[in-house]
């Protein structure tokens, strides 16, 4: 027998056991793996009683209103939010970003790898440091924004400097908002009025606007609109306006940045327990009983739209934009 035949086989022999020692390897590695998603899965709960159902205490807060007073406390994943690296890397603003659905947001992103920066009111001050702990423990970068979005220099100047100590911006969630509950049309000031408008569109239209110089292929861009928006309740009428804008904005600016690979899309929460309610987003009657007329017969908390804000972010997503995505309880909204 020739050498080079001897070759050949040993040669095949070891390529052979090799592939054998990497079939193992997979093997038990998927096995490991599998065992370990086993091992970390969630139980299943039942969604109806999984948190706080009406009817709650009278509480009431001036505007803003602090999370960390709520009664009960709303949950923004805290505890449960675990992350998988999905957006490793990743620099994020966040508007409105110490509490509800942006908090909620905040906390997710930071654990799926992302640093992130938040907007919010200075009175929020207290709700905003319990965030940026929460991101630091994740240990990303936290960058804190404070000051009023009805001022479009603020505006401007806040997202260049989220970018600056970033290091970049790769997503942008216009999240802030200004609900206010008015029985008629003419308890709504003009002054209100222009608040709320400023607060939800005019801030969203001068954020997205500056934080476009900074965005590139692959960012992306969600608001966080409303079932008030297709479903308006009749004491919310000016915030139920500026909720069909964000929508319409969604859609809009879908079309126009498709083209440059950057992504638009909204959630649309529906009855959600935040802030927003206990400082003049609802009579203290809806209040007691906020939610339970979803047919999950409860108010959603932050917590449970945190994954949506992450998919909408991910790369994996690269095919949705221009989506309203809804979370509602069950109310088929939007």
């Amino acid at each position: 027998m020739s050498n080079d035949h001897l070759s050949r086989r040993h040669v095949l022999g070891a390529a052979a056991a090799l592939g054998a020692g990497a079939s193992v390897t997979g093997a038990r590695a998927q096995q490991s793996g599998s065992a370990q998603g086993a091992a970390t899965a969630a139980p299943m709960t039942d969604p109806t009683t999984k948190y706080p159902q009406p009817p709650f205490e009278k509480q009431k807060q001036p505007f803003p209103g602090l999370a960390s007073k709520m009664k009960p406390r709303p949950d923004h994943g805290e505890e449960s939010y675990k992350g998988s690296g999905r957006l490793m890397g990743r620099k994020a603003l966040i508007t409105g970003g110490d509490s509800g659905m942006g908090r909620a947001a905040a906390i997710a992103y930071a654990r799926e790898g992302a640093d992130v920066a938040i907007s919010y009111l200075p009175d929020e001050e207290p709700d905003a440091q319990e965030v940026v702990a929460l991101i630091e423990k994740a240990g990303r970068k936290a960058v804190t924004l404070p000051g009023d979005i009805r001022d479009e220099e603020h505006c401007t100047a806040m997202v260049a400097r989220a970018a600056e100590e970033l290091g970049g911006l790769d997503i942008l969630v216009n999240n802030a908002s200004r609900q206010q509950t008015k029985p008629t049309l003419q308890d709504i000031t003009t002054e209100a009025f222009d608040a709320t408008m400023k607060t939800n569109i005019y801030a969203m239209f001068w954020i997205t606007k500056a934080a476009l110089d900074y965005l590139k292929p692959g960012s992306v861009i969600i608001q966080t609109t409303s079932e008030q928006a297709t479903d308006p309740s009749k004491d919310l009428v000016d915030y139920a306006m500026t909720k069909a804008a964000m929508l319409n904005f969604t859609r809009s600016m879908a079309k126009q940045l498709g083209p440059k690979g950057i992504r638009v899309n909204g959630v649309a929460p529906g009855p959600i327990w935040t802030p927003l309610q206990v400082a003049g987003g609802a009579t203290m009657d809806k209040l007691q009983e906020f939610g339970g007329d979803a047919p999950l017969g409860r108010p959603g908390q932050p917590a449970e739209l945190g994954s949506i804000y992450v998919q909408l972010a991910a790369s994996d997503a690269s095919y949705a934009t221009g989506q309203i995505y809804g979370a509602a309880g069950g109310s088929g909204q939007p």
